[in-house]
């Protein structure tokens, strides 16, 4: 296991040696997270590496009142963010009559087992879907928590926001996941009607 007060001490004398190991050991989960945020392996890429050269480069401002690894998810969410946030600057504007129709709400159904839901291709998909879809802020909630598995306090640090703002967002995406998943369910459930 990585000494994260060693690394960043280290790092404040100079010397990145250990930064190879903190690079393996967090390169993948923030790269997940970034492109799970963005859509974008490129931009994921580059956000991965912004994080480490700001860790490389802000070491000896770095406090370590929480895990590095925060910190590090912390620099990452943002820098997603700020290039969502180009996108949309540099995406057209759309024409009057051009939006997108609003799905409409599907009755809710219990959450679908992690066995049931991962078993087929089209499931994963769906789920892979419903996440992309959530708004930026609440799916970095559900992916921090949920699936990176941060605890509350550290995934409010990573985000900057209180732990009760962190739980909302949370609770908030996974209303917004158990509509869109009650909805693939409800029609993969008329297909096999259809095809009986």
């Amino acid at each position: 296991m990585l000494d994260e007060l060693a690394c960043l001490e280290s790092m404040r004398r100079g010397d990145p040696s250990c930064l190879g190991g903190f690079f393996e050991a967090w390169a993948d989960r923030l790269y997940r997270l970034s492109l799970r945020l963005t859509g974008d392996p490129a931009a994921a890429e580059d956000v991965v590496q912004e994080a480490f050269m700001k860790l490389l480069a802000g070491a000896d401002r770095i406090e370590g009142r929480s895990r590095l690894a925060t910190w590090l998810y912390r620099v990452a969410y943002n820098a997603s963010i700020d290039r969502l946030r180009e996108r949309r600057r540099a995406a057209p504007v759309p024409e009057e009559g051009d939006d997108e129709p609003t799905p409409t709400p599907a009755l809710l159904v219990d959450f679908l087992s992690p066995e049931e839901l991962l078993k087929d291709a089209e499931t994963r998909r769906a789920l892979e879907d419903a996440i992309a879809a959530l708004p930026p802020s609440l799916r970095a909630a559900f992916l921090l928590r949920d699936v990176e598995g941060l605890s509350t306090a550290e995934a409010a640090e990573a985000l900057s926001v209180t732990e009760t703002n962190l739980k909302v967002r949370l609770h908030r995406a996974r209303l917004q996941l158990r509509e869109r998943l009650s909805a693939f369910v409800a029609g993969r459930g008329e297909r096999r009607e259809g095809n009986a």
